[in-house]
């Protein structure tokens, strides 16, 4: 299994037990927004973590790699905000709390499928 291929499927599973202890604390509305912060910021996380894992032997790459990474999630969840701020969706606020936390759990999940092979290690 490839790192990406495990990181997806733990970040799946993180999301769902997520989702299912927040599920009998939210309305209807506040439902919708949480699955769809998941259904935004899985693939966000996943794209951002193949490209960390291909650039992981330079450098310059990975650090390229890494901010923009940040800065992608960053836009993510301004874009977010503005749409659903400015359209007046019910269940804003969970919905762009969810993603934000989202980010952050997917983000914690990184270094457990982040393996660098012995030997080949960038070194600065």
């Amino acid at each position: 299994m490839t790192p990406s291929v495990k990181y997806a499927s733990m970040g799946s599973g993180a999301i769902a037990a997520i989702v299912l202890g927040l599920w009998p604390l939210l309305d209807s509305d506040g439902r919708t927004g949480v699955l769809t912060a998941a259904a935004v910021a899985l693939p966000v996380q996943v794209v951002a973590f193949a490209l960390l894992q291909r650039t992981r032997h330079d450098l310059n790459g990975f650090l390229a790699a890494w901010i923009g990474g940040t800065l992608v999630r960053l836009v993510v969840v301004g874009l977010v905000a503005a749409l659903v701020i400015r359209a007046g969706t019910p269940g804003a606020v969970p919905m762009l709390l969810s993603l934000a936390g989202f980010f952050f759990a997917l983000l914690l999940l990184e270094p457990v499928c982040f393996r660098v092979e012995s030997g080949n290690t960038v070194e600065a």
